[in-house]
Formats: structure tokens, C-alpha cells, sequence
């Protein structure tokens, strides 16, 4: 009997995985873009966009894991 209601794992791996898979694809983006335009950004926004891309790799890497095989399997 599960004790938290109906967790929908299916669906917050597809929504996680969805906005790891974007937040690498901004942050890789936006540097791309801006270095190609010859764009000088801010220190903040560079930070922003560099942390952006190793924070959305280890999404992608640990949301199917967590949500897709270790939650269900610990109900």
C-alpha cells in the first residue's frame, strides 16, 4: 500500500530529464552564442550560463535514475 497517495514517477522523470536536457541546452547556448556574436557578457551572467551546463549533465544523468528506478522501487 503506497503511503503518499499516487506518486507519478513516469511523469516527473519525463519532466526532469525535459528540463535538464534545456537548462544544459541555455547554458551552452547562451555562451555559444554570445562568444560567436563577440558579445561581452557580465561576470554574473557568465557564471550563470557556465553553472547552468554541468547542473543540467547531472540532471540528465540522475533524474531518470532517481525517479524513474530508485523511488519506485523503495515504495
Amino acid at each position: 500500500m503506497r503511503r503518499y497517495g499516487d506518486p507519478e514517477y513516469e511523469r516527473a522523470t519525463k519532466v526532469g530529464f525535459a528540463l535538464s536536457v534545456a537548462m544544459f541546452a541555455v547554458g551552452a547556448g547562451g555562451e555559444l552564442l554570445a562568444s560567436g556574436l563577440h558579445w561581452s557578457l557580465p561576470a554574473w551572467e557568465h557564471t550563470l550560463l557556465t553553472g547552468m551546463e554541468p547542473l543540467g549533465v547531472l540532471g540528465v544523468l540522475l533524474v531518470p535514475f532517481v525517479f524513474g528506478i530508485f523511488f519506485p522501487l523503495t515504495e
